[in-house]
């Protein structure tokens, strides 16, 4: 008998460490399902929003200057340091991390997550997550404008008169979307990625982005621990 695990992704659609985390944690599992533990588990991602900073507008403002303001003290080398960084860490993980452009509030592109994954489950939504991903960060789109959530949601085969009526209609799942942000911080989540493994005996959590094989090794002690 296959066991079941689901993986708890908390993100938001605007954390490049949570991109950076994203991606790795799909070569773990691709890695995985090549393996013949594939055989005794299979593992399925199910994604959770969280705000960076709830209180962003909507129209939005400099994405260079907001990172550079609101992460790194308003600092110029503190942001150069961050630009090299993020730029190898990228580039390792097939990531062309680009920092201009606007960041804006993130509810809508969450709403949209949620409404799809729960309508049409967590392969739909991924594909969502990689296109807001890329379209933010390699494109240098506002994470929430009604093109960039369109974008994502026709790459994920969703028809544009059905991803406009969940994209237009703001209270569509707006409450659900803030409860469950509302969770992740009673859970004592203050940061993303936070990733949790649902294992036979116990879970396994993992804060901030992992190298590739960490990722595998909490894998494999799931599979271990379900035999």
């Amino acid at each position: 008998m296959t066991y079941e695990s689901q993986i708890s992704f908390t993100l938001d659609t605007i954390c490049p460490w949570t991109y950076l985390a994203k991606k790795r944690l799909d070569e773990a599992l691709r890695r995985f399902r090549q393996s013949d533990d594939a055989n005794f588990t299979t593992f399925v991602v199910k994604y959770f929003p969280y705000q960076l900073d709830s209180d962003a507008s909507k129209e939005g403002e400099d994405k260079y200057s907001w990172y550079k303001k609101s992460r790194y003290g308003d600092s110029d080398e503190k942001m150069k340091m961050y630009i090299t960084l993020m730029t190898a860490y990228g580039k390792s993980a097939g990531i062309n991390f680009k920092f201009g452009g606007t960041v804006s509030n993130t509810l809508d592109a969450h709403r949209v997550i949620q409404h799809f994954q729960e309508e049409k489950g967590p392969e739909v939504a991924d594909k969502i997550i990689n296109s807001l991903y890329s379209q933010y960060f390699e494109d240098e789109k506002n994470p929430s404008s009604l093109e960039t959530l369109l974008q994502a949601t026709a790459g994920a085969g969703i028809s544009e008169s059905e991803a406009k009526q969940v994209i237009e209609d703001k209270n569509d799942g707006l409450l659900d979307v803030k409860m469950l942000i509302r969770e992740q911080t009673t859970d004592g989540i203050d940061s993303v990625p936070y990733v949790v493994f649902e294992g036979k005996r116990r879970d396994f959590t993992l804060v901030g982005a992992k190298e590739v094989e960490e990722y595998e090794k909490v894998l494999n002690q799931v599979v271990k621990e379900s035999k």
